[in-house]
């Protein structure tokens, strides 16, 4: 980002934006095995079609899918498939710092039943 001009960093926080809902996420992944129609997402996702078009529409304005209309359907398909190296960034360093989040759970809740074990000896 170093050098980046105030009209780009405004167009990557757009994009970063675009990656901070949830629904939106759930949609990139589904893509991920393929392009389906809203009908198809919508359904997987549990939303109603109007939802999933909405936050579609949203992710084709910021450029990480695509749509395309035949017959009476819209498939929608990636067209940044950057986005999964950056979200699999993202998501292993978020699981790496569960993951020491509960090893120093588990070491604060052993010291704890050792000392109290300890009190309790005579």
């Amino acid at each position: 980002m170093e050098g980046l001009p105030p009209e780009a960093l405004k167009e990557v926080a757009a994009y970063f934006q675009a990656l901070a809902e949830p629904a939106r996420l759930q949609l990139l992944n589904l893509l991920r095995g393929g392009e389906r129609t809203v009908g198809e997402l919508a359904q997987l996702c549990g939303f109603t079609a109007a939802n999933a078009s909405r936050h579609l529409a949203f992710l084709t304005r910021q450029g990480l899918v695509e749509r395309e209309g035949r017959g009476t359907s819209v498939y929608y398909r990636i067209a940044d498939p950057s986005v999964y190296a950056l979200c699999d960034l993202v998501c292993g360093s978020i699981a790496r710092q569960f993951e020491q989040a509960a090893s120093q759970r588990k070491v604060f809740t052993r010291a704890r039943r050792t000392a109290g074990a300890a009190r309790r000896k005579p």
